[in-house]
């Protein structure tokens, strides 16, 4: 694969991962929750979105896919992943006011239609 083709997979894919961030963020604010931060960064990672309803916070990972017709998304939030999460997840708590409960969600989106897997871990 050429340079140039990379660059668009990379495009592409970013795009894909963009478009989907959207469209979680998008349902979680239908069901009433208040996006916090997206993309927020630290040294242990990336939080995709941080959203808040009532004394509840979660942190969502979300996984994007063109098709299923490959293995389902969610298995890419594997242990490691999750302990990324977890870690990025208090820090970024480490910075806020505390809240009651906390909640991790992994979300999927194919073609546009958001699966949300509540207290995935």
């Amino acid at each position: 694969m050429s340079k140039i083709e990379s660059a668009k997979v990379k495009t592409s894919a970013r795009v894909l991962g963009e478009k989907g961030e959207d469209a979680a963020a998008a349902w979680y604010v239908k069901d009433g929750w208040r996006i916090v931060a997206r993309n927020w960064h630290c040294r242990e990672g990336e939080l995709d979105i941080v959203a808040t309803k009532d004394d509840v916070v979660v942190f969502c990972e979300v996984k994007s896919r063109a098709s299923e017709r490959f293995a389902d998304a969610a298995l890419a939030v594997d242990f490691r992943k999750q302990q990324k999460l977890r870690k990025a997840a208090f820090r970024w708590l480490a910075r806020q006011p505390w809240h009651e409960q906390l909640r991790f969600d992994v979300a999927i989106v194919v073609r546009g239609q958001v699966r949300i897997i509540e207290n995935a871990f």
